[in-house]
């Protein structure tokens, strides 16, 4: 089920950068060489992060499918397992912010935005809790800790509504932020976990599912308050 939902958030967070948040951006009366420059340093900026163990989450977990080894939990909680939760929370605190960014420029650029990160978040935070749990967590602490991560993303929410409704002029720059993010997630990490599944049997619905992501984007586009 979590590879299903790393598939579907691919073709949920591409489409949704490449058709729609992108286009939006650049169709505003906002500098395009500023915008080109902010992806630019978005996508730099996000491998920096990366590099600083902070923006990537550990997605594996023993019994994954990808072989890890006995102890594997254990040893990614108990080393770098408060990382993991102080990373989850600061992504989930931008996640808060590009979801309010995305409704002040348009309602269904929003909801397209909030489904692609809750595609890309679900696997992430099943693979975070399970962590936790074969480390030794009980299952109520390894729930509150998650909660309380998950809940950063509400406070981002409020912080940019308020801070970017007083500066509406920002939010192209922001859509393009975001743009970069969901890009360089979906082709640096998500893309790469399922290349190590590659027979046909394997590879096909993970096509499917890329479809069906970018099939729903283009549905809640044309359903949902359309221009």
């Amino acid at each position: 089920m979590v590879e299903r939902l790393v598939s579907l958030s691919v073709g949920i967070m591409l489409s949704t950068s490449l058709l729609h948040a992108l286009p939006e951006a650049f169709e505003s009366d906002a500098n395009i060489h500023a915008l080109f420059a902010t992806l630019l340093a978005g996508l730099l900026g996000f491998f920096l992060l990366e590099k600083m163990a902070i923006l990537r989450h550990s997605h594996h977990y023993e019994g994954d499918g990808h072989g890890h080894e006995h102890g594997h939990d254990a040893h990614e909680a108990g080393k770098s397992g408060w990382m993991i939760l102080v990373g989850d929370s600061l992504h989930n605190f931008t996640d808060g912010i590009l979801i309010a960014a995305a409704f002040l420029a348009d309602p269904k650029l929003g909801l397209i935005t909030a489904l692609a990160i809750t595609a890309h978040e679900i696997p992430q935070e099943i693979g975070d809790f399970i962590v936790l749990l074969n480390a030794g967590l009980s299952k109520k602490r390894a729930y509150v800790y998650n909660l309380i991560c998950s809940l950063m993303a509400v406070i981002g929410g409020l912080v940019g509504y308020y801070a970017l409704g007083n500066g509406l002029h920002l939010i192209p720059y922001v859509l393009v932020l975001a743009s970069s993010g969901f890009i360089y997630i979906a082709v640096s990490d998500l893309m790469p976990q399922m290349q190590r599944r590659a027979t046909l049997r394997e590879s096909v619905p993970q096509f499917l599912l890329i479809a069906l992501g970018v099939i729903i984007v283009l549905f809640l586009t044309r359903s949902v308050h359309p221009h």
